[in-house]
């Protein structure tokens, strides 16, 4: 499980809007039909760099998101298909979506990504 410092910064916190973050696509996530897409944001305020893993499916009230925190170092060897597992090695993640009717809380391990 890879350590991640809290810094009080307002990116650790659920519901923060995209203009907080510089954000890049790194691809779509195909597993399953899943058709996830993961992108890399990187706070505007403390410069982290975070992955999140958007599902969004044609079901009503199925989206669902994670977001973690990525060691620069590790960001080359990240692509769509091994960032779920990228994630469940996080000592904590941010979770949300309609699926979970929620903004966002904090989650660690095992993510269920299919419906």
């Amino acid at each position: 499980m890879k350590k991640i410092p809290k810094l009080g910064c307002g990116c650790e916190k659920p519901g923060q809007s995209s203009s907080d973050y510089r954000t890049s696509k790194i691809g779509t996530d195909k597993t399953n039909e899943r058709d996830a897409e993961v992108s890399v944001l990187q706070c505007r305020l403390c410069q982290r760099i975070w992955i999140i893993y958007l599902v969004n499916s044609k079901l009503p009230q199925s989206e669902k998101w994670f977001r973690g925190i990525v060691a620069k170092k590790d960001l080359s060897s990240i692509i769509p298909e091994n960032a779920v597992q990228h994630l469940e090695n996080l000592e904590w993640y941010l979770y949300g979506g309609s699926y979970f009717e929620s903004e966002g809380t904090f989650g660690e391990g095992k993510i269920i990504v299919d419906i």
